[in-house]
């Protein structure tokens, strides 16, 4: 009994660094959410739309439950141009994807960036989540760029960076995602204000 207490509790102690970094992506990423809605590049209007544009997609997969079953896809919508990663084990199955988003109102611009592969698992999104938080980190510590409004997305490895900005703001936050430990990509969908 006393041994498998000892090995319930190391067990505890081994996990307490990703617990820890799980939370800290949480605080970045809440903090960084309050700061963007007051200081967002893009208008309240469209800035409500992209909420509700990544909504509609989610609701239209879900209602295809036969699709939804064999894919992994995130949506992520910034000034209506809509961003669709993830997996799809066949063509026929992304180009479903892409047409349930090319047929919602508003959306301007699609970036397909659905990989032809199984769905990642569970282990590997989580990893992609402690990827963009540690992106965020660095762009938020930054003394020379706001990287307050800069979305970022990493899947599979590849980081996409969003946002309306000057050139050398996405230069610098390229360079920044670039140079981060685990980052395989870096994908640029910056709208530019110069």
């Amino acid at each position: 009994m006393h041994q498998i207490k000892t090995i319930g509790m190391i067990s505890i102690f081994a996990c307490l660094p990703a617990i820890l970094q799980g939370c800290a992506a949480v605080a970045v990423g809440g903090a960084a959410a309050g700061a963007s809605v007051a200081t967002d590049a893009r208008t309240a209007g469209t800035y409500v739309e992209d909420q509700a544009i990544e909504l509609k997609a989610k609701r239209a997969l879900l209602k295809n439950k036969a699709l939804n079953k064999q894919v992994h896809i995130n949506f992520t919508s910034y000034n209506t141009n809509v961003l669709v990663s993830g997996e799809a084990p066949t063509e026929a199955l992304r180009q479903q994807v892409i047409d349930i988003v090319k047929n919602i109102e508003k959306v301007g611009r699609v970036y397909n960036e659905v990989i032809l592969a199984a769905p990642s698992s569970l282990w590997t999104r989580s990893g992609d989540t402690t990827l963009t938080a540690r992106v965020k980190t660095k762009l938020l510590a930054e003394k020379y760029l706001d990287g307050i409004n800069i979305k970022i997305v990493t899947e599979n490895g590849t980081v996409f960076l969003m946002g309306i900005i000057t050139r050398a703001d996405a230069d610098r936050a390229t360079e920044i995602a670039r140079t981060t430990g685990g980052v395989e990509r870096v994908v640029k969908l910056f709208e530019y204000t110069d």
